[in-house]
This record gives structure tokens, sequence and C-alpha cells, in this order.
């Protein structure tokens, strides 16, 4: 669901999601519902489940405010055999917002980057002489979600240091008329500050951007993010901590931030299910399945597949894909393994109602 707010009402957009794409369902006037009890916003997303038809849907996304929460867990506990997953997407971007608000440094550093792209940007003059001493790059970075072009024009500012740097020691900045105002002054000692500035900005970077690069994953349609993420994040904590040089005090307060997000919203069973079930991940040998991922892939066939006996059918395919025996372990399985889209493996006859979160 895409939220809309215009002239003050909250327009609901629905799309419907299956492994063969993703098709607008309907619009709902919303204004309201959203800001009401939980009861309301179920009943909103049931008689959605209702129109799919509950036999199609294996998950409800949702933005993880507490009131698309609760109504997610009152449509579990009606519908037996679905899921209510908050937004990754929504989910990541909260973990970069929780860094800017809870590490000064980074609180700090994006705020002196905003004033020096809000200065430069905000002048005609200016800015045309920064894209002559950058080359015509620009510095701000639109992104997907606020947070995430926040960190991204961190990157780009450090990208664009030795032009920068250039341009606020050059002659033609020194006479111009912007080098004389107070706050002209603020922004050049902010940029010809090589130890303070630079260096924090390079310690941001060094935590969010493997967050920013998953949220990019999540956020594409290139690939279903559903067989992907569990794998992604963990690749990312992994980045934080080289990126550290693996000292565990430096890192440690980032990953932090990101596992009580992780573990309280993000950490699902379908996820866990369907790294387990991407051949692209199974067959690798850095392949893990500990316990978090097998009971998160038993919770989903015990939620999922109510009869007994045709789990425990389920289970033995389970056995012979882990194995690779029969069909999974023929020639041209085992050549498109990190080729084909795992959707098609792992969803097959399953259709999914993505309501798609709207940032804030």
């Amino acid at each position: 669901m895409v939220g809309l707010i215009k002239k003050r009402r909250t327009i609901c957009n629905f799309l419907v999601n299956s492994p063969e794409g993703t098709i607008f369902l309907s619009s709902i006037d919303a204004s309201d519902i959203i800001s009401k009890t939980a009861d309301k916003i179920f009943e909103m997303l049931d008689a959605i489940v209702v129109k799919v038809g509950e036999e199609n849907v294996v998950q409800v996304v949702t933005d993880n405010a507490s009131n698309y929460k609760l109504a997610g867990e009152m449509l579990m506990e009606k519908r037996k055999r679905l899921f209510w997953t908050p937004c990754a997407a929504h989910c990541i971007d909260l973990m970069l917002e929780d860094l800017d608000k809870k590490v000064k440094v980074h609180n700090v550093t994006i705020s002196k980057a905003k004033k020096i792209t809000a200065f430069i940007y905000s002048r005609t003059l200016l800015l045309t002489w920064m894209k002559e001493f950058t080359k015509g790059r620009e510095l701000i970075r639109p992104a997907m979600t606020r947070f995430a072009t926040s960190y991204l024009t961190l990157r780009s500012l450090d990208e664009q240091k030795g032009p920068l740097l250039a341009m606020f020691t050059s002659d033609k900045w020194k006479s111009s008329r912007f080098a004389a105002l107070t706050e002209g002054k603020v922004i050049q000692r902010i940029v010809l500050d090589t130890r303070g500035f630079w260096r924090n900005l390079e310690i941001c970077l060094k935590g969010a951007i493997p967050l920013v690069k998953v949220l990019r994953m999540v956020d594409s349609d290139e690939k279903p993010a559903m067989g992907f993420i569990y794998n992604a994040m963990e690749e990312a904590r992994k980045e934080i901590k080289s990126n550290f040089n693996n000292v565990q005090k430096s890192y440690e307060p980032i990953l932090k931030i990101i596992d009580e997000r992780w573990e309280f919203q993000l950490h699902r069973p379908l996820h866990a299910a369907a790294y387990f079930l991407n051949p692209h991940f199974h067959y690798s040998p850095d392949f893990r399945a500990d316990a978090d991922i097998k009971i998160g892939l038993y919770d989903c066939l015990k939620r999922m597949v109510p009869d007994s006996q045709e789990r425990l059918n389920i289970d033995m395919q389970i056995d012979a894909f882990k194995n690779a025996k029969g069909l999974f372990g023929v020639d041209t399985a085992i050549g498109t393994r990190t080729l084909k889209s795992p959707g098609n493996n792992i969803y097959t006859c399953l259709s999914h109602v993505n309501h798609t979160c709207r940032y804030s």
C-alpha cells in the first residue's frame, strides 16, 4: 500500500505481488482509518485479503508503526495461514534513522553536510562554480528514502572532497561576496576541517553504506528480495566489521542498533525460510542453516500447511532439496541455481498481498 496525502486526504493504494510481477489492485480513501485504531486498519487489510482470496495470500506487508503491527497480529490471528510482515525497506530506513539520532558523530556530521549543500544549492552562482570544480558532478544524491539520501550525500561529498577543498581555497572564492558572509565563513571552516569533518564523514560511511546497499536491493524490482535479505543483512554486518578493521569498540554501537531493529522487527520466519530454500545460497560452501533458520522454515510449514501428512511429504522433499537428489540434482537445475529467480522455486502457486509502505 502506497500512502499519498493530498489536501489532507490519505489515499492508500494496494498492490498485489506474485512471481509473475506486481499489479495495482485498488485504492482506498483511508483518511478516517490511518489515524484511527488498529481495529480499523485490521478491517481494511482483512477486506483486501477477502478480495484477493485467503488461499492466495502468503503475506501482508505494511510499515511497522504500532497500529499497523497490532492490525497485522490481529489479521494473523483471524487468518491462520498467512503472515504479516513489516516492510523490509522501511525497517532498514529506520536503522539509518537510528544511526542519525543515536550516534553523535552521525548526527553532527549529517547536520554539517546539510549546511554545506544548503549553502551551495541556494545560490545559483555558487552552484555554477561548484560544478566547474566537480566537472558537473552533483553533491546531493536523491535516494529511495530520506535517510538513505543523507548517507548517499555524505558519500558524494567524500567523492568530491578534492574539488570542494580546491573551490574553498581558490582565489575565486576568497574574492567573492560569499566568503565575506558569516554563513560563508562557517561553511568554509567545515569544508577545510580535514581532521574533523572529513574524518568523521568516513566513519559515518563505514557504518551506513552497507545498509544503504541492502535498502537498494529490497527496494529494487530486479529480483525478489525475500530470498536474499537474510544473507544481505549478514553480509552487511561482515562489511561493517571489516570497515572498522574488526575493532569491536568501533563497530559494536552500529551493530547494536542494527540488531535491535532486525531481531524485533525484520527477523521473520518467511525471511528465514526463503533464505533456506534459495538455491543461490543453499548449495554455496558458505551456506549456514542454524537453529533460527530451521525454526523459521518449520514455523512457515506449520502455519501454511495445516495437514500433517502434507507437511511430512514436504519435509521429505526438503531432504531431497538439501542433498540435490532427484530433479534438484539434474544438470540443468545445477547450472541455473544462481541464474534463475528463486521466486519461481519458493513461491510457486502462491501469491502475495504486497502492502508497500509509505516512508516518513
